[in-house]
Formats: structure tokens, sequence, C-alpha cells
């Protein structure tokens, strides 16, 4: 269960980069390209929430 709760940004950030390169072969460039930023959102609010996280302790 640590695995999960420590990995959960990556995992979702990796499925989410899978999925936009899904739509770009498929014929949806726009698509595609839009889903692609997610993984970086994705990755930028898990250090953000964990910076806060760890300022409060």
């Amino acid at each position: 269960m640590k695995f999960l709760e420590k990995y959960y940004p990556i995992i979702l950030a990796f499925f989410s980069f899978l999925y936009s390169i899904f739509l770009w072969f498929t014929g949806n460039q726009m698509e595609g390209i839009y889903v692609g930023l997610w993984p970086v959102t994705i990755l930028a609010f898990a250090i953000a929430i964990r910076q806060r996280r760890n300022d409060n302790n």
C-alpha cells in the first residue's frame, strides 16, 4: 500500500502519456496534444501537495 501512496502520481502521469500517444496515432492530434499536457500538470500538483504536507510536520 505504501508503494501506491508514494508513486500514484507517476503511475497516473504514465497512463496519461500513453493515452495521449494513443490519441495522436488514432488521428486525434489536437486531443493528443491536450492530453499530453496532463502528465506535467499531475506531477507538478503532486510535488506541490507533498511540499505542503512536509511544511505542516
